[in-house]
């Protein structure tokens, strides 16, 4: 095997979320293969996450700060003011910098691969020179999102320059290739642990939903889905996995259904896959998703998912009445029928499980470490 320079660019790779645990996965993974790893955050996260307790990969942020609030002057005078050109200089010498530091890393190696963890990544990486290096571009997200924000534009612009585009599921890089992207290729996510360990016993009667506490994750159709199914189910609970700006707001939405008792705000938790297995069923009740890691590493522990038939990456994930139950998006009366269902019916729980498991195996780190190096050698041919 060949020993290879990475280094892995993301925005922000340690707030806690699906696509920085799997940079920090991947990173950790290829350091383990012997590999010479850096995973590059350009911004320090406003609230850092520990990935990995002993990392064998060297970690790097370019900025000091992290991102300012968006802004818009609200008149002429705002936007010419002396503080505010200031500032703007200032932040314009901050990025210059921060780029040079990063031409500075990429030029003290001969050759390597540059996995860029977003579009918004590649967008930035642009004046940076790295011509000797070949690159690779992730999207953690599905096409429906790309298509209904910047992101598609920012793809099609930067991605076709990068040696492979790649997507979490075939249906999302077909989309892609639609427009005309021809280096679309599909790698999905890896597991952050194995599903070989014991699993989830799935008598706990405990409902989980694991992300940060925001709009898009729609938790208060999740709020309004349990308090419909556990009614006339006592002794079930819902424990959220998770911080965020919204949790006072769904704290009072808890109280105003009647359901805060049951409801457990359990926060940001390091031993996720300890959590999985104090449950029974995951819920996903988002807007929009890729292909979510909750329904994946759910999975792996054996706990069969209710979620909304958001993407082809999600229906990759769960299949309908044979590892879970997939539900119209925004159908909150469904959803609490199919939550319903699973509460009462151990036997299903069980069956469901069981399948989940056997399905994501080819998610286990080494699995997608092997696909990983495959493509590398893939582009050097």
């Amino acid at each position: 095997m060949k020993r290879r320079n990475l280094f892995l660019v993301g925005i922000d790779v340690d707030s806690m979320g699906g696509s920085q645990r799997v940079l920090h996965t991947l990173a950790q993974g290829f350091a383990e293969r012997g590999h010479r790893v850096e995973l590059i955050g350009i911004r320090p996260s406003p609230e850092p996450h520990t990935y990995a307790a002993a990392p064998a990969y060297r970690h790097l942020t370019l900025y000091r700060t992290p991102a300012p609030p968006p802004w818009r002057a609200v008149s002429f005078a705002e936007r010419v003011s002396p503080a505010r050109l200031r500032s703007a200089r200032a932040e314009r010498q901050e990025r210059e910098r921060a780029r040079q530091r990063l031409a500075r890393r990429f030029g003290a190696v001969r050759d390597g691969m540059v996995v860029i963890g977003s579009p918004w990544a590649a967008a930035w990486l642009e004046p940076v020179e790295w011509s000797h290096l070949r690159g690779i571009g992730q999207y953690h997200e599905s096409f429906h999102q790309a298509r209904t924000s910047e992101n598609l534009q920012l793809i099609l612009r930067h991605y076709p320059a990068l040696d492979k585009a790649l997507f979490l599921s075939e249906p999302d890089a077909a989309e892609f290739r639609r427009r005309r992207l021809p280096n679309a290729g599909v790698l999905p996510n890896p597991l952050p642990f194995s599903p070989a360990g014991r699993a989830a016993a799935l008598d706990t009667r405990r409902v989980g939903a694991v992300g940060r506490l925001e709009a898009v994750k729609r938790l208060d159709r999740l709020l309004d889905a349990f308090a419909a199914a556990v009614a006339r189910r006592p002794g079930w609970e819902l424990h959220l996995f998770g911080d965020g700006p919204l949790e006072p707001e769904l704290r009072a939405r808890a109280e105003r259904l009647g359901i805060a008792a049951r409801v457990r705000f359990r926060g940001s938790v390091r031993d996720m896959a300890a959590a999985y297995a104090e449950l029974s069923v995951l819920a996903l009740t988002s807007e929009r998703e890729g292909r979510p890691m909750a329904l994946a590493e759910a999975s792996a522990a054996g706990v069969p998912c209710v979620s909304f038939d958001l993407s082809g990456g999600v229906r990759e994930l769960v299949r309908h009445g044979r590892t879970g139950t997939l539900v119209p998006p925004g159908e909150v009366e469904a959803f609490a029928a199919a939550l319903g269902e699973l509460m009462e019916d151990g036997a299903l729980r069980e069956r469901y499980g069981g399948a989940a498991r056997e399905h994501v195996a080819p998610l286990r780190l080494p699995a997608v470490l092997d696909r990983w190096e495959a493509l590398f050698e893939e582009i050097d041919r």
